[in-house]
């Protein structure tokens, strides 16, 4: 945790500084509207493509996942050729496969583009689903990969993360100017730092339920996509499993909106949450219409 929270730090001073210089060199003014908009821009989308560039070793070290180099018996071998399979019919470049230690049925993916991703499973999936439902969700997770599910994500967080930073120090410096009796002190003072960072709490919360409603949206895209991949009836099985095992994930946040298992929630959170309601995507595999089993319609439509 101390060293997430290190990396997190370092990563914001590193951003920034880069911004500072790049905006002195082109001789760009923060203080104005038009500047501060290109600075919450590139802090914005630097911040969310340098997680996604870093995404894989993140993953990796967070989870302490073991890449499959060479299969050790015949669960590894099984688990690399099923991912090979998916891989070659969704026409994406074959991922790492790995395996991290955790209780829960779970599984995730991750990575900068389609043909550089990793998808890596729990041992409590290993031990607790069959092959067809193991299968099935190799096919959902080889599916966000297909998709592109990571850039998209890391797009709307870009453009989201840009709009917090600009609309909350726009409304700040409008809001201090107000208690000031009209007069601009130039947003420096502690009363205006202070209104920034409640709107940056406000406006923030706001764009993490536009991150999860698309969130929540793609996965039952991914869910289409596994049912493609490896059979309706086994992506059904393998989510009515899930729903009777549901526990707690230990998958750090910085991947679970990527895991195939998510949270459950009910009223406001619910609005927060990244995954939908499991009884939600087992009812829409059901009623959808049989072309959606097409591996072109299923994955990468």
């Amino acid at each position: 945790m101390l060293k997430r929270f290190g990396l997190l730090i370092a990563t914001n001073f590193a951003i920034l500084l880069l911004v500072s210089i790049v905006m002195a060199i082109f001789g760009i003014n923060p203080g104005t509207n038009a500047g501060l908009l290109v600075f919450a821009a590139l802090f914005g989308f630097g911040g969310a493509f340098f997680s996604l560039a870093i995404s894989k070793w993140s993953a990796k070290r967070s989870t302490g996942a073991y890449v499959i180099e060479q299969p050790r018996d015949e669960a590894e071998r099984w688990l690399v050729d099923t991912v090979r399979r998916q891989a070659q019919q969704a026409g994406i470049g074959m991922p790492e496969v790995a395996i991290y230690d955790a209780p829960e049925i779970n599984a995730f993916a991750t990575g900068m583009n389609r043909n550089n991703a990793l998808v890596a499973v729990s041992t409590g999936l290993l031990r607790s689903m069959t092959r067809d439902e193991a299968e099935a969700v190799l096919g959902h997770e080889v599916a966000h990969v297909a998709n592109g599910d990571m850039v998209t994500m890391t797009l709307l967080q870009g453009v989201l993360n840009t709009f917090v930073i600009f609309l909350a120090r726009v409304v700040g410096r409008a809001i201090d100017g107000y208690l000031n009796g009209g007069r601009d002190n130039g947003g420096g003072g502690i009363a205006y730092f202070a209104i920034v960072f409640v709107l940056d709490m406000i406006f923030g919360l706001f764009a993490s339920m536009i991150a999860m409603w698309f969130s929540r949206y793609r996965e039952f895209r991914a869910d289409e996509g596994g049912a493609a991949l490896a059979g309706r009836a086994k992506m059904i099985a393998a989510l009515e499993r899930l729903a009777q095992t549901y526990g707690q994930s230990t998958m750090p946040k910085t991947i679970a909106a990527f895991g195939i298992s998510g949270g459950v929630g009910h009223g406001f959170k619910k609005l927060l949450m990244s995954h939908p309601p499991l009884d939600e995507r087992i009812s829409a595999l059901r009623n959808a219409p049989p072309s959606r089993d097409s591996i072109r319609q299923g994955v990468v439509a």
